[in-house]
C-alpha cells in the first residue's frame, strides 16, 4: 500500500490517491471468499461447497472485489495519512479508480485536523477567588448539621404555620362530584413546600388539630389532568396532627454527638479547616476553568465543524456508558426526559467545541515547547491505568498504543506549563 498523491482542495480538505498492491488485495479477496462462499448456492454442489473457480466462472472473477476493497480501505487510508502527515477526522468521499487482480487504486476526499496558531499563552492573568473562611460560613455549615439531626415533634398549643408538617385527610370535589386521585388519608404535607396546587397549603395555615374544614382552590390551566384544567374545586380537610421541626441546641453535647470534638470552639475550628480545604479546591478548579477559557480565546485557525460534531458524539457515548453503569441506557433516558438523540447532541455541542479547541491549543503548545513525557512518566501512566482497570500493565500496553499515552500526557504537561506561568492575582 502506498500514497500516490495528496492534494489540498480547500481549508482542511485533501484529496488523496492511494494504491493497494496485488499481494495485499489477493489476501483480502481470499478472506472474503472464505467468508462469503458459505452462503452461495451453485447447482450441482451443496451450499457453500462449490469450488472458487466454479463460483468465479458463474458470477465473474470480480465477484469478491467490492467486499475485498472495503476490507482494504481503512488500513490503506491510515497508512497513506501517516505518509502524508495528515490527521484524518472524517472521509467525505471514497471511489475506486482502477481495479484488477494486481491490486487497485482509489481516491478519497478527507477532512483533516487543522493547523492552528496560538500566542501569548504564558503570563495569562487570572483572579483567584477568595478562600477566606468567615464566621457566617461556619454558622451556615452548623445549620446544615442541625437540619440533618433535627426531629419532628407534635405541636398541641397553636394552629398550623407555614413550615409545619401536617397530617391530613382530604377529598376533592369538582362541580359537587368527587374526582379520581383527589382523596388521601393520613397524608404528611409540609406547608409552604409548594407540592400541592396554589392556594391549597396556604388555606390550611391557621387551622388547629382535629379541625374539619373546606377550602376552595382553582386548578392551573396547565394541570396534567385534562378534566381538571382551570376548574374550580373544593377540598374537605380533616387535620389530625401538626408537627414542627425541632433543631438541636448547639452546645458541647451536640458537638460530641456529631463529631469527635468535645467543645463548640474545637468543632468550629475543625469546620473552619474543612471549609478552607474545600475553598482551596474550588479556587484551584476555578483557576483552571478561567485559564481554559483564556487559552481557547487565543486559538487562531479554521476548525472543521466535523471535529465538534465528532466530540459531541463521543460525549453522548460517554453518557451512555455512565447510564449503563447505573442500570439504564441512553434510549431509556431519552424516553423519560422526552429528548431526542439530536437534542442530546445539541446540548453537548457548546462543551464539545470548548474541548476540541482546548485540545488543539494544548497540542500546539506541546509542539512549540517540545514537551514530551519521559519513559518513566509513560510507565507511570500505564501503571495508573492498570490499577484503575484492575488489569496487568502489559495487557494495558497491548490495548492502548504508546503514541496515545504520549499524546494525552503531553497535553497534561502543556496545561501544567500554562498554569505554572500564569499570573494569579
Amino acid at each position: 500500500m502506498s500514497l500516490k498523491s495528496s492534494t489540498l482542495k480547500e481549508a482542511n480538505t485533501y484529496e488523496v490517491e492511494v494504491s493497494v498492491d496485488g499481494e495485499t488485495f489477493k489476501a483480502a479477496v481470499d478472506k472474503v471468499y472464505k467468508k462469503e462462499s458459505k452462503k452461495i448456492n451453485v447447482p450441482g454442489f451443496r451450499k457453500g461447497k462449490a469450488p472458487r473457480a466454479i463460483i468465479e466462472r458463474m458470477y465473474g472473477k470480480e465477484v469478491f472485489y467490492d467486499d475485498a476493497m472495503q476490507d482494504c480501505y481503512p488500513e490503506a487510508l491510515d497508512a497513506a495519512a501517516k505518509e502524508a502527515d495528515l490527521k484524518i477526522i472524517s472521509v467525505t468521499a471514497l471511489e475506486a479508480t482502477e481495479v484488477s487482480e494486481d491490486g487497485f487504486t482509489f481516491k478519497a476526499t478527507v477532512i483533516v485536523e487543522p493547523e492552528i496558531e496560538i500566542k501569548d499563552y504564558k503570563g495569562i492573568e487570572v483572579e483567584k477567588m477568595s478562600t477566606e473562611v468567615t464566621d457566617e460560613m461556619i454558622d451556615h455549615e452548623i445549620e446544615h448539621v442541625r437540619e440533618r439531626n433535627s426531629r419532628m415533634v407534635t405541636v398541641e398549643d397553636r394552629a398550623a404555620e407555614t413550615g409545619d408538617t401536617v397530617v391530613i385527610d382530604f377529598e376533592g370535589f369538582c362541580d359537587g362530584e368527587a374526582f379520581d386521585g383527589g382523596k388521601s388519608e393520613n397524608y404528611n404535607l409540609e406547608l409552604g413546600s409548594g407540592n400541592f396546587i396554589p392556594g391549597f397549603e396556604d388555606q390550611i395555615v391557621g387551622h388547629s388539630t382535629d379541625e374539619e374544614f373546606t377550602i376552595d382552590v382553582k386548578f392551573p390551566e396547565e394541570y396534567q389532568a385534562e378534566n381538571l384544567k382551570g376548574k374550580d374545586a373544593q377540598f374537605k380537610i380533616k387535620l389530625h396532627e401538626i408537627k414542627k421541626k425541632e433543631l438541636p441546641e448547639v452546645d458541647d453535647d451536640f458537638v460530641k454527638d456529631v463529631s469527635e470534638k468535645d467543645t463548640v470552639a474545637e468543632y468550629r475550628e475543625e469546620l473552619k479547616e474543612q471549609i478552607e480545604h474545600r475553598l482551596e479546591h474550588e479556587a484551584e478548579h476555578d483557576i483552571e476553568h478561567k485559564l481554559t477559557d483564556a487559552v481557547i480565546e487565543k486559538v487562531e485557525g479554521e476548525i472543521p465543524r466535523q471535529m465538534f460534531d465528532n466530540e459531541a458524539q463521543n460525549m453522548m457515548r460517554e453518557m451512555d456508558m455512565r447510564l449503563r453503569s447505573q442500570g439504564m441506557d441512553m434510549n431509556t433516558y431519552m424516553k423519560y426526559t422526552g429528548m431526542t438523540a439530536d437534542a442530546v447532541l445539541e446540548m453537548y455541542k457548546p462543551e464539545a467545541e470548548k474541548r476540541v479547541k482546548m485540545r488543539l491549543a494544548l497540542e500546539k503548545i506541546a509542539q512549540l515547547e517540545d514537551i514530551k513525557p519521559t519513559d518513566e512518566e509513560i510507565e507511570g501512566e500505564y501503571k495508573k491505568m492498570a490499577d484503575a482497570y484492575q488489569m496487568d500493565v502489559e495487557k494495558v500496553k497491548e490495548i492502548i498504543p504508546t503514541e496515545s499515552v504520549i499524546a494525552d500526557y503531553s497535553v497534561e504537561l502543556a496545561m501544567k506549563l500554562v498554569k505554572d506561568n500564569a499570573v494569579i492575582k
